[in-house]
């Protein structure tokens, strides 16, 4: 058996396998000789059947199955041991004109798609912002605001006010104002602090229980987020309520806040940990800024994306992975489909591509015992969330030892521990400038 290959330009690549019977005759003549044992064939003894009947029954078959096995074995093979970085799979070249019957000889191509090669370095020329976003006065009176009334008293009053939360049920309507039947009927939830409409607000405010309102309700509120969630459905099928409904106003709620003392630092802290309001809105301000710091890693992560995809110029073997996408598409994807997906495809491949170098060139590496420290530490988080706190360290290990078991875990973090190291990565190597903002000006920026 001969394998070659041809580099047809720096992208691209033909592999040659070349089969002579020396290399497939005698697996094939011992298959066919066992089938001869074991063939039930009307008019012979098992075991006595001629062999050259079997070569015509099933001669063709095996010599098919046995030269595609060798042929796999081939190419991954060689693939493997001249370390070709490919991408995609190898596309086998149409055989149409191949006789099984009477020819000995075969010579199979395969079409290569070879990953580009390319260098990239990051340096102190290289220039990120990296945002520090802090908690002002208006978040922290907020915040403060909503632990106090997370802490305050529930009343049901007879008549609406601002920032009441009000429970409807809802029925649709026809164009006639009249109810359709077996139209949508739900129960809402409206929380008036979510309501955008100034006409609806305002007609919110002075309601009685089993007074009605008929609105369209779509649009009305901040988001198609909190529009679904108010109407107790899902944001994929909003289309469905962009239509008058009347709503029946069955419950009125209001919390009145718990007041900014001793009393809820207690409740929320523990008792003594907070000592006067100023600590109080202090433990908040950390608190925020620390759920933030995820948020200004994501934005550094996604800066530093971008600058490299724009500083690393890397070529593709476009009509080879279009080819390959089309032969190897479980959706049956059309050219057509393809074609206008593509462009999306290769900015994640190229992306890959820099990420797997980056990782190679800086030995970034994740270990079996990385693994199973992160997967302890992230159920020790859970279970702290539960109020187990005196966990031991064997009962960790345990419960880690089991959660390895599944390989789709392991990969999971296997990817989150790789994440982390990349983004850490980020951070040593450009050269960084720490900027403050609020985080309202924080979304100002990300959603430019």
């Amino acid at each position: 058996m001969n394998v070659t290959t041809e580099k047809i330009d720096d992208l691209n690549a033909v592999l040659k396998v070349e089969l002579k019977p020396e290399d497939y005759q005698e697996k094939v003549d011992k298959i066919l000789k066992d089938y001869t044992k074991n063939a039930n064939v009307p008019g012979f003894r098992k075991g006595h059947v001629p062999m050259g009947m079997i070569k015509k029954q099933y001669g063709t078959a095996v010599l098919v199955d046995e030269i595609n096995h060798k042929l796999q074995h081939a190419v991954n093979d060689y693939i493997n041991e001249n370390k070709l970085n490919i991408l995609g799979n190898p596309l086998p070249s149409p055989q149409d004109d191949i006789n099984w019957e009477t020819q000995k000889e075969f010579t199979f191509e395969f079409e290569l798609g070879l990953a580009p090669e390319f260098d990239i370095a990051i340096t102190d020329k290289d220039k990120l912002t990296h945002y520090k976003i802090n908690a002002d006065k208006k978040m922290i009176d907020r915040y403060a605001t909503d632990i106090a009334k997370r802490y305050g008293k529930v009343s049901n009053p007879e008549v609406t006010a601002e920032d009441d939360m009000l429970y409807f049920d809802y029925k649709e309507l026809d164009e006639n104002g009249v109810e359709v039947t077996d139209g949508i009927f739900n129960s809402a939830t409206f929380s008036t602090e979510k309501v955008k409409d100034k006409k609806l607000k305002k007609q919110l405010v002075g309601l009685k229980k089993d007074d009605t309102l008929t609105f369209n309700p779509t649009g009305v509120f901040e988001s198609d987020y909190d529009t679904a969630q108010s109407l107790g459905t899902e944001v994929a099928k909003l289309s469905d309520y962009n239509k008058d409904f009347k709503f029946t106003l069955t419950t009125i709620q209001r919390v009145e806040p718990a007041e900014i003392n001793q009393e809820l630092f207690d409740k929320v802290y523990g008792e003594g940990n907070v000592k006067n309001e100023e600590e109080f809105r202090g433990k908040i301000k950390e608190e925020a800024e620390r759920m933030f710091v995820g948020e200004s890693d994501r934005k550094l992560e996604n800066d530093a994306i971008e600058y490299l995809m724009g500083k690393v110029k890397i070529d593709l073997p476009n009509e080879f992975l279009k080819k390959w996408m089309l032969s190897s598409s479980e959706n049956q994807l059309t050219a057509e489909q393809i074609e206008a997906e593509y462009d999306q495809y290769a900015k994640s491949l190229k992306w890959q591509l820099i990420e797997s170098k980056l990782l190679r060139d800086n030995n970034v590496v994740v270990s079996q015992e990385e693994i199973k420290e992160h997967t302890k530490s992230l159920i020790k988080g859970q279970m702290a969330q539960y109020g187990q706190l005196d966990t031991t360290d064997e009962q960790l290990e345990n419960i880690a030892t089991g959660v390895m078991q599944n390989q789709e875990e392991v990969q999971k973090i296997h990817e989150q521990l790789y994440n982390i190291k990349l983004l850490q990565l980020f951070k040593d190597k450009f050269k960084l400038k720490e900027k403050e903002l609020t985080f309202d000006e924080f979304l100002k920026l990300v959603s430019k």
